[in-house]
């Protein structure tokens, strides 16, 4: 058995199903209690570098699109949606443990501001980083799971063989 084959999983969707699942819940949790307990456009100290803020977002990624009037709202839920659809079928193939858990992260974050998009119109955000006056754009858990996701994909394919002619 070759390092690849070690490397590799039987199909376990429900396992990576859950870990987008749980991901997606915990988001809308964490959502639901930000604009329960913070007034729109607050924002609270947590450290010299760290705000809670409560903040929405009708754009993608820093704002993007978010005056474009309207419209970007169902095209950022039809792209969320294809993307979804995409990684569910994906985790129910033969893949490697990182890359099935980076897809599960992608999937978890997905979901949880496509709930955002179709609920709300816009997304919540709520964690701020800052210093000496600049501010990184809010962002949520669902963000931090799609970047994690993205970066589990990209490192894995960095040091781990090619699925292509290993098998």
């Amino acid at each position: 058995m070759n390092t690849y084959q070690e490397a590799t999983h039987a199909p376990m969707p429900g396992l990576w199903w859950g870990i987008a699942a749980f991901l997606a819940l915990f988001d809308q949790s964490l959502k639901f209690a930000i604009e329960h307990l913070y007034e729109l456009g607050s924002s609270f100290a947590v450290g010299p570098f760290f705000n809670v803020v409560h903040a929405r977002n009708t754009g993608a990624a820093f704002s993007f699109l978010a005056d474009a009037g309207g419209w970007q709202r169902y095209l950022f839920v039809v792209i969320a949606l294809a993307v979804a659809s995409t990684l569910i079928v994906i985790l129910r193939r033969e893949c490697r443990w990182s890359e099935a858990l980076g897809y599960s992260l992608v999937l978890g974050g997905a979901v949880g501001n496509l709930i955002d998009r179709s609920v709300r119109g816009f997304v919540v955000d709520y964690l701020d980083f800052h210093y000496q006056g600049w501010h990184w754009p809010a962002f949520n858990l669902a963000d931090i799971a799609i970047v994690g996701g993205v970066l589990f994909l990209l490192v894995g394919s960095l040091i781990s063989p090619s699925m292509s002619g290993k098998r």
